[in-house]
């Protein structure tokens, strides 16, 4: 009731008035200015499948180079069969086929996680909403309790048999992966499925009952990598507080709400129209904008020297290799960018359950 009261109002211009603008500017410098006010406290950052890209997974619908593009070798009734619940049941071959392809512990975090890590080391980052299962997240630093993987995780499997729901660990589910083998329950001899979400599945109960209570106080929406074209995580937009401002970084405008949303009061992302007041977009790769935001940010220098140090790090552990790329990103060169983003839900990187093109 509440909602249809305020939606009457906007129509009739009844409204409360004009929202206050908390920005300066409505610019990436105006972005840096708000976060070194001492104003800002909770960012919350939204990302999907692009912000993984430049790690090398691909997204999910890029033209040419998508993940839904290359599965012709799966020979599936249709692309996004291979992430239906339904049916993997019946042909989970083609799953965990690709599941070696892409499974966790063989890529790197990109810019764009290392940024969101410093941002919690700087006690400014409330919540990372991800729609990826890469894990990459948890690689580069953010703890269980930074996260809301809204699509799942590849970190835990269980049992898909109701009545058992035996879970395994990341490396039980590796191991069976890597052996090209099946992974059946050791209880019940039923399948056992990574606990990412696939289509047909319910998100995690955490994913509602967390945005409940952190967007309310968020002050500061970064959205990065993704189409915002698959609900309910595109929604998730207007879950902040109206004067709350919202920064996308991503190859191309997305979550603009069409001409009857933006009338009636309740559409997504204003960057253009003269009532804009809290939207600013970074066009280009999720690491460039990173990056860009950092210098304005004067933590450029740190960021890159992060980025260097904990890819050695990584690849001391496993055993060789040098770090890819930060020469280049640090003298301002673009990384190889993301396609919009992955799927939208399992393994867009993200998960299933509401996929689209996300990119």
């Amino acid at each position: 009731m509440d909602f249809l009261r305020s939606l009457f109002a906007r129509m009739q211009g009844l409204g409360s008035g004009p929202v206050e603008q908390v920005l300066d500017e409505l610019s990436l410098e105006g972005m840096a200015r708000y976060i070194q006010s001492g104003d800002c406290k909770n960012i919350i950052c939204m990302v999907g499948a692009g912000i993984s890209t430049s790690a090398g997974i691909p997204d999910f619908r890029s033209p040419g180079t998508g993940l839904y593009s290359n599965l012709q070798k799966y020979d599936l009734p249709c692309p996004e069969a291979i992430f239906e619940i339904g049916y993997f049941k019946q042909h989970p071959e083609p799953f965990f086929t690709l599941a070696r392809e892409l499974y966790p512990g063989q890529f790197k975090p990109t810019v764009c996680h290392y940024f969101m890590c410093m941002l919690k080391e700087k006690g400014l980052l409330m919540r990372c909403y991800t729609q990826n299962i890469d894990t990459l997240e948890r690689m580069a630093g953010l703890e269980e309790k930074d996260l809301i993987e809204a699509h799942g995780t590849f970190h835990t499997s269980h049992c898909i048999n109701f009545l058992c729901r035996k879970e395994y660990g990341l490396p039980w589910m590796k191991e069976k992966i890597f052996s090209e083998e099946i992974p059946k329950c050791e209880k019940c001899n039923s399948l056992v499925k990574p606990d990412i979400v696939f289509f047909g599945e319910s998100l995690p109960a955490r994913f509602s009952s967390s945005l409940r209570s952190d967007f309310p106080r968020c002050d500061l929406l970064i959205i990065m990598g993704t189409s915002l074209s698959v609900q309910p995580f595109a929604s998730l937009v207007m879950k902040v507080p109206p004067k709350t401002p919202r920064l996308l970084i991503n190859r191309e405008k997305t979550g603009e709400s069409d001409s009857l949303m933006s009338f009636m009061g309740i559409g997504g992302m204003d960057f253009d129209s003269e009532k804009a007041y809290r939207d600013v977009a970074f066009l280009g790769s999720c690491d460039d904008g990173c990056l860009a935001l950092a210098e304005k940010l004067g933590w450029k220098d740190e960021l890159v020297a992060m980025v260097t140090r904990q890819h050695a790090a990584i690849d001391a552990l496993e055993g060789g290799g040098a770090s890819a790329s930060m020469a280049n990103k640090s003298s301002g060169a673009g990384d190889k960018g993301e396609g919009p983003e992955q799927k939208d839900k399992p393994a867009d990187q993200s998960g299933a359950g509401e996929r689209g093109k996300e990119d």
